[in-house]
C-alpha cells in the first residue's frame, strides 16, 4: 500500500476509541487529520465530544468538520488524545515537533488520562533521533546563546525557516532542529535540555504514550507498554 493508505488506516483506526461523552486531544500532522476527518463524519452522525485542539491548524480543520471544541481551562481533564509522531521507539518514547506544534502537543498530552500515538510504520526506530532531527522551540530573544548551547550537546542546530523566512509557531517562538546520530538517553536528555535557559519546550515525549497505532504493509499493528 503506499504510504499516504496506511496513514489513512491508522488514522481512522483511532476513531474506534473515541466514546460518548469524551473530552479529546486533537494532535498535529497529515496522519492526525485523517483521524479528524473521520471524527467529524461521527459528530454529523450524532457522537456528542468535544474536541481541544493542540495547533491553530488542527483547530481549522475541527471547525471545517463542526467538531465542537473546548479548552484546557474549561476542561481540565481530558480523556483520549490523538496525536501522531515523527519516530517511535520501542519503549514508545517519541520525537514530536515537525509541525512545529511541539508545545501545546505536550501540554495536552501530559494533562490527558490517555495518549494514542498515530504513525505509518516508518516511524518505527532502533533509537530516537536516527532519522529524524529533534525540534526544540526557543524564545526568539536570544536565541543565537540558545542555539549555541544546544550545540555544545553535540548535534547540528538549524534555525527552522520557511520561503528563507524563520518558521513562528503558535506560541510566537522559533523552531530550532537539532541533528543527533542517536539519542542514547532521552529520559536524561529531555530534562537537560529543557534546563538550558530560552529553552520553552522539546520534541521528546518520554512516558507519555499509552498506546500505538501503525499502520504497516500487513495491515493496522497496535503496540502497547
Amino acid at each position: 500500500m503506499e504510504r499516504e493508505e496506511l496513514k489513512r488506516l491508522a488514522g481512522e483506526k483511532a476513531t474506534d476509541h473515541i466514546k460518548e461523552g469524551m473530552i479529546v486531544g486533537l494532535g498535529t500532522g497529515s496522519t492526525v487529520e485523517y483521524t479528524i476527518r473521520k471524527l467529524g463524519k461521527m459528530v454529523k452522525d450524532g457522537l456528542k465530544i468535544k474536541g481541544i485542539p493542540t495547533s491553530m491548524h488542527t483547530k481549522r480543520i475541527a471547525k471545517e468538520e463542526n467538531i465542537p471544541l473546548t479548552s484546557l481551562e474549561e476542561d481540565p481533564e481530558i480523556d483520549l488524545t490523538i496525536d501522531g509522531a515523527d519516530e517511535v521507539d520501542s519503549d514508545l518514547n517519541l520525537i514530536k515537533g515537525g509541525g512545529g506544534a511541539l508545545t501545546r502537543e505536550k501540554i495536552i498530552a501530559y494533562n490527558s488520562k490517555k495518549l494514542l500515538v498515530i504513525v505509518d510504520d516508518s516511524k518505527i526506530v532502533k533509537a530516537l533521533g536516527i532519522d529524524c532531527s529533534l525540534p526544540v522551540e526557543v524564545l526568539k530573544f536570544g536565541w543565537t546563546s540558545t542555539k549555541k548551547s544546544l550545540e555544545a550537546l553535540n548535534c547540528n542546530v538549524e534555525l527552522r525557516k520557511i520561503m528563507e523566512e524563520p518558521f513562528i509557531t503558535d506560541n510566537s517562538n522559533y523552531i530550532l532542529d537539532c541533528e543527533f546520530e542517536r539519542i542514547e538517553n532521552p529520559e536524561q536528555f529531555e530534562i537537560d535540555i529543557n534546563s538550558i535557559p530560552g529553552v520553552v519546550e522539546n520534541g521528546l515525549f518520554i512516558g507519555l504514550a499509552t498506546e500505538v497505532i501503525v499502520g504497516g504493509k500487513q495491515g493496522i499493528l497496535t503496540l502497547k507498554k
